[in-house]
């Protein structure tokens, strides 16, 4: 049985995409392992933190009014392109973390938020 020179060529080609093949898919691989280490590493970074920000309002193109809490202080400050400055310090006791709806009862949004979550995950096929 002879092998000809056109069909060496062939496998040789063959066995060159099979290797681009897999280094493509180790690559991949690699990348998407690497972005979930990322993203777990940040997200304990972020739980850690003595700042949260609890409201931000934009009042212009590149300007926002926001409430943080730094520790256990509640400050307002402003946030340019440029520029941070801090305009109030609330009391913890002036704050409002709920609001009302139509009917003027006060709910609770992350409890709305969570039973509206409840209600879609029973709509979802399940696998």
């Amino acid at each position: 049985m002879l092998v000809t020179a056109s069909a060496v060529s062939m496998l040789h080609s063959l066995g060159q995409l099979l290797w681009v093949l897999v280094l493509f898919v180790l690559v991949l691989l690699l990348t998407l392992l690497t972005t979930r280490w990322i993203a777990k590493y940040q997200q304990g970074q972020l739980h850690n933190q003595n700042l949260k920000i609890i409201e931000t309002l934009k009042v212009s193109v590149n300007g926002y009014i926001q409430i943080i809490k730094a520790g256990d202080v509640y400050l307002v400050i402003a946030v340019s392109k440029d520029h941070i400055e801090k305009l109030a310090e609330i009391p913890p006791d002036r704050l409002e973390s709920v609001t009302a709806d139509s009917t003027g009862q006060k709910i609770d949004m992350a409890e709305s938020f969570h039973d509206i979550l409840d209600k879609v995950k029973h709509h979802l096929p399940k696998k």
